[in-house]
């Protein structure tokens, strides 16, 4: 006890190991439905659902150890929602390539992620870039996952006269996830720990009766991960059409990680005077996770804004993070489980992280069009277009030409020009997609 005591400095933060424990366990409750959604998005991308269910169980401890054990915040990381979709519909079933090198991708951009904030140029980023798009990208990503989450379920099909229309409203699929959905509002609404992940199971329990799902059992020794570990094409990454994924997988990563770190941080009451040296090695700990992500076989990892209930359950220090990891360490060995978890299983998650994305909206300055109505172009075209990053694109593309027109140029930071000069060079000389 005195040795937790003393690294963790549990006295200091007024937390006992027994409150950091619970803390972790909360914390874990509220993200282990990645365990289960992960393998099922990156799988439609055609990479082995056994080998990314080790891989995102390995990210997620790895990750929240070095949160835990090197920048003592009560933290958890495991991939990372929003970007797994990207990975998997956009980068290789929309354009095409295929899943090593998209792993490379995350490999660069991971590279990137790590020397930016090595050499502290992470807050210099972050400040040039509009806070209305960096609202817009957060809405986006959620519109993008509740279009995928009522494509898995079967809610919304394709039409030829219509792109989309309502599917089979009488089918198993279609209703097992409207209740699966409703179950996890209501038990998160009460306030039950782990809704997310009950909702999961409750689905895939009732698919066996209902859905012909076959049971495979619950434990066996975890798979291998050899058919992603090292599987990556940089190569191709660092090829002159892929840079415009690297630079969405860059851009989105260093919004969603600083935003939750900052966020669930200042929560818990660490970012005070004399404690911000603990936050950039919390962001040294992040970036180091999104590399190791890509050598064993997943999508970008990143900061988990879910860790705000175990701040809330009174973890305070990193000893919370690492009953996270422990935990995920755990679960390696209930692989036929995951396996058997169907997509409209994991798809009401989808939409409820997708509906609690959207609250977002509401930061933005609707007064000002200038602001407003970039950001509702870069939150719309998200899902409109299938894609983050031509979301992104048309986002800082018109919040630079919209400025220019309207004798605000002086307003835009210089890191927009960039940015949307390489998106119109991207579109001018590259192409689509």
């Amino acid at each position: 006890m005195s040795a937790l005591d003393k690294y963790f400095k549990l006295g200091e933060h007024g937390t006992t190991v027994r409150t950091e424990v619970l803390a972790g366990l909360t914390t874990f409750l509220t993200m282990a439905y990645i365990m289960f959604v992960n393998p099922s998005i990156l799988g439609d991308a055609g990479m082995p659902k056994g080998s990314v269910f080790v891989a995102t169980c390995l990210i997620a401890a790895l990750g929240s150890v070095l949160m835990g054990l090197y920048a003592n915040y009560p933290i958890a990381i495991a991939p990372g929602m929003g970007l797994n979709a990207y990975f998997a519909y956009v980068v290789v079933l929309g354009m095409g390539y295929t899943w090593q090198a998209a792993l490379g991708a995350v490999f660069v951009s991971g590279c990137l992620f790590l020397l930016v904030t090595i050499f502290r140029i992470r807050d210099q980023i972050i400040n040039g870039i509009p806070a209305s798009i960096r609202v817009a990208i957060t809405v986006g990503i959620g519109l993008f996952l509740a279009l995928i989450a009522l494509k898995s379920a079967g809610v919304v099909v394709e039409s030829k006269a219509t792109l989309v229309t309502l599917g089979d409203l009488h089918s198993p699929s279609v209703i097992l996830f409207t209740l699966g959905f409703f179950l996890i509002v209501v038990l998160d609404r009460l306030r039950v720990p782990g809704a997310i992940l009950i909702g999961i199971l409750a689905v895939t329990v009732a698919s066996f009766i209902f859905g012909g799902n076959q049971f495979q059992g619950v434990f066996s020794a975890p798979p291998s991960i050899a058919p992603t570990f090292l599987q990556l094409d940089i190569k191709t990454a660092l090829s002159s059409g892929f840079l415009n994924v690297v630079l969405v997988f860059f851009l989105v990563e260093l919004f969603d990680a600083t935003g939750t770190l900052m966020g669930v941080a200042k929560r818990a009451g660490l970012l005070v005077p004399g404690k911000m040296e603990r936050f950039h090695r919390s962001l040294l700990a992040d970036s180091g996770a999104i590399f190791a992500g890509s050598l064993l076989g997943t999508s970008s990892a990143t900061a988990y804004v879910e860790s705000a209930s175990g701040v809330q359950a009174g973890g305070r220090t990193g000893l919370t993070a690492v009953t996270v990891a422990v935990l995920f360490l755990a679960c390696l060995f209930i692989a036929p489980l995951a396996g058997s978890v169907p997509a409209y299983a994991t798809a009401p998650a989808l939409l409820f992280v997708a509906c609690l994305m959207l609250k977002e909206l509401t930061e933005v300055d609707w007064a000002d069009t200038t602001e407003a109505i970039p950001a509702a172009i870069t939150a719309v075209m998200m899902p409109f277009t299938y894609s983050i990053a031509n979301g992104l694109a048309f986002g800082f593309i018109s919040y630079a030409a919209i400025k220019l027109f309207t004798g605000r140029a002086r307003d835009v930071h210089w890191m927009v020009w960039i940015i949307a000069a390489l998106f119109l060079f991207k579109f001018a000389y590259i192409g689509g997609h």
